[in-house]
Parts: structure tokens; C-alpha cells; sequence
């Protein structure tokens, strides 16, 4: 098995049999050259996850491919007229030999004020890879390799430690990490969320601002 990491939550994994593109969202780079793809699939519906732009042409460039989305990215699908199989937690199917399994279903909560969307993830092989979105569920089968969130506004560093124990994999693999150097995200939240008469604004380095 091997993993290819195009950035943020974005990977290829080759396992000898199927080549998975998983989550190529807008953080990504890189991806738009993979060729000979088995199936792309995604967890949930956030363009840090799927680039509604690049995706079209990536499945264009590989006609097997399968599109695979979570229930909440079914009609994103349909909108890129993009023919998607949806998967559900509990889900089982093959890839050119690979097995995945379906799990979670849950995005992790990012604020109350905010809707919880839908999120899955995928265990590759019974174990041997496990993908899990922006969630720290825990699956039955022991894993191998996990890809471990690292930032996000939904994450707290001391409940990522506690999924990484929780798992407990031979391998752990950083992902979800390029909010790291794109603190857009939070901002974006805090000016969306900020309580009546509050103003958001973040000042540029090395300026003196009146305030």
C-alpha cells in the first residue's frame, strides 16, 4: 500500500490493486495530474474537501473512474452533472479488489449556530487505511494507517491526541492541516458568527491601525 499526500485532506492511495483519490478539495494541489484512477471519493460536501472547478476535468481525464460521495454531496454531484454512487455508513463495497467499508456519517460539530452536515468514512482492506473525513469517529476494525486531522475550526488539538489513542494505529499520517497557513477559515467564521455591533477585522503586519 502505498500514500501519496497532495496537501490538506487530499490522498492518493495506491493499494497494489485500485488507485483511490480521496477528498480533493481547494487546498489541494497537485492532483489534477493523477492518471489511471479506480474511483475518487469524497467525505462530505465543504470545498476544502471537493473543488467543485477541478474535479469535472480530473474525472474527464480518467473515464473509469467511480465518483463516490456522502449523501450531502449528492446533489453537488448533480448540479457538475456528474454521475455519483452514494455512500452510507454502513456501506460495503469492492474497488478492483480493495474492500471499503462505510462509517461515521457526522461532520464534527463547528458551532452550534452551524448546521451539522453529513460526513463518511472509509476503511480500506478491513483496516489496513482509514480516512476519516472531518470526524473522530471510531471505528470497530483495528487500523493500520490513519490519516489524523490536524487543524480545523471544528478541532480542538487535545480531542485529535485523544482520537489518535482512541484508534491507536501502527501509522498515524497529518492531514487537514493547510488552515494552518490559511487562517481565512477562521476568520471567515468569526466575522460570520460574531455577535450583533461586532466587527471583525484583521490587521496587516507591521501597520499601525486606528482602532
Amino acid at each position: 500500500m502505498q500514500l501519496t499526500h497532495y496537501g490538506h485532506s487530499c490522498l492518493l492511495l495506491d493499494t497494489g490493486d485500485a488507485r483511490i483519490l480521496l477528498d480533493p478539495g481547494a487546498f489541494s494541489s497537485g492532483f489534477e495530474s493523477v492518471r489511471d484512477l479506480t474511483a475518487v471519493l469524497i467525505t462530505h460536501q465543504h470545498y476544502d474537501h471537493i473543488d467543485t472547478e477541478r474535479l469535472p476535468a480530473l474525472l474527464e481525464a480518467n473515464p473509469g473512474a467511480r465518483l463516490i460521495v456522502d449523501p450531502g454531496t449528492v446533489q453537488l454531484a448533480e448540479k457538475l452533472g456528474l454521475n455519483a454512487v452514494t455512500a452510507r455508513s454502513g456501506d460495503a463495497f469492492e474497488l478492483d479488489g480493495t474492500q471499503v467499508t462505510v462509517v461515521g456519517g457526522q461532520h464534527a460539530r463547528i458551532h452550534a449556530d452551524i448546521p451539522v452536515v453529513p460526513n463518511v468514512g472509509y476503511v480500506f482492506d478491513h483496516g489496513a487505511f482509514y480516512h476519516p473525513g472531518d470526524a473522530f469517529f471510531v471505528p470497530e476494525q483495528h487500523v493500520a494507517v490513519l490519516a489524523l486531522p490536524t487543524a480545523a475550526p471544528w478541532l480542538k488539538a487535545g480531542e485529535a491526541v485523544d482520537f489518535l489513542r482512541a484508534v491507536a494505529p501502527r501509522l498515524a499520517v497529518p492531514v487537514h492541516e493547510a488552515v494552518l497557513s490559511r487562517p481565512q477559515m477562521h476568520y471567515g467564521l468569526f466575522t460570520n458568527l460574531a455577535g450583533e455591533g461586532t466587527e471583525v477585522r484583521v490587521l496587516p503586519r507591521g501597520e499601525q491601525v486606528e482602532v
